[in-house]
C-alpha cells in the first residue's frame, strides 16, 4: 500500500487531496494546524505549525514513527494577503513567506529522511508572474521563490521526482482574503487533487500548469 504525506492538509486543496488519496486506498499522513478535522478522512493526522522549525521537526518525527516510507509527498500549505508594500506590516510579510516558502523548506528538510528512494515530491504553486499585482508582493515573491526552491531541489534529489503544480485559480476560501474576483474558470479543489494523482502516475517532473 502506497503512503502519502500531505502538509497543509486542512486547506481547501489539502483536504481534497486527503479525501481523494484515502478513497484510492493510500495510507494518508495529514499534517495540519487542526488535525482533529481530518481524523475521519486520514489514516494519521498530526498537528503542526509550519512557521515553527521545532514543531515541523517534531511532526516529521511523529510521522516517521507511524509509517515506514513516503511515496508521494505534497506541500499544499499556503496563505495570501493584499496590502501594498508601504502599508504591509513585517508580521504580515513574514506570515505569507512562512506559509508559502519557509514552511516548504522546513517541511522538505525534515521529511527527506522519511521518503522512499523514488519518492515524488509535489509543491502547490501558482502562476506567480500573473499574480504580480498591487498588494500581492509577498504572495508573488513567495510563490516565485517556491518554484526556484523546488527546481533546485530536483537537481539535488535526482533519484526523486519533483513537481510544481501551478493552477491558475482554485475555488477555495483563500479568495475571501483578497479584493479580487475569483476567476470564472476557477478549478474545484477536487480537480487539483486529481491532477496530483495524474502527475504521480505519469512520472511527471518539473513545472505543470493547470
Amino acid at each position: 500500500m502506497a503512503t502519502t504525506m500531505i502538509w497543509g492538509a486542512g486547506g481547501g486543496i489539502g483536504r481534497a487531496l486527503v479525501a481523494r488519496l484515502a478513497a484510492e486506498g493510500w495510507t494518508v499522513v495529514a499534517l495540519s494546524r487542526r488535525p482533529a478535522e481530518l481524523a475521519d478522512l486520514a489514516t494519521h493526522s498530526i498537528a503542526v505549525e509550519l512557521s515553527d522549525p521545532r514543531a515541523v521537526e517534531q511532526a516529521a518525527s511523529t510521522a516517521g514513527e507511524l509509517v515506514s516510507a513516503v511515496d508521494l509527498w505534497i506541500y499544499a500549505a499556503g496563505d495570501i494577503t493584499s496590502a501594498k508594500v508601504a502599508q504591509m506590516s513585517p508580521a504580515d510579510w513574514r506570515r505569507i513567506l512562512d506559509a508559502n516558502l519557509n514552511g516548504a523548506y522546513l517541511a522538505t528538510h525534515f521529511s527527506l529522511p522519511l521518503l522512499a528512494d523514488d519518492a515524488h515530491l509535489v509543491f502547490l504553486g501558482a502562476v506567480s508572474e500573473r499574480m504580480r499585482l498591487p498588494g500581492l508582493s509577498a504572495y508573488a515573491a513567495a510563490k516565485a521563490g517556491l518554484e526556484a526552491f523546488a527546481t533546485t531541489l530536483g537537481k539535488e534529489e535526482r533519484r526523486r521526482r519533483v513537481t510544481v503544480l501551478r493552477p491558475a485559480g482554485v475555488d477555495t476560501p483563500i479568495w475571501r482574503k483578497v479584493p479580487f474576483k475569483m476567476p470564472h474558470k476557477a478549478l474545484p479543489p477536487e480537480a487539483v487533487a486529481e491532477q496530483v494523482l495524474v502527475a504521480y502516475r505519469e512520472g511527471h517532473k518539473g513545472i505543470l500548469d493547470l
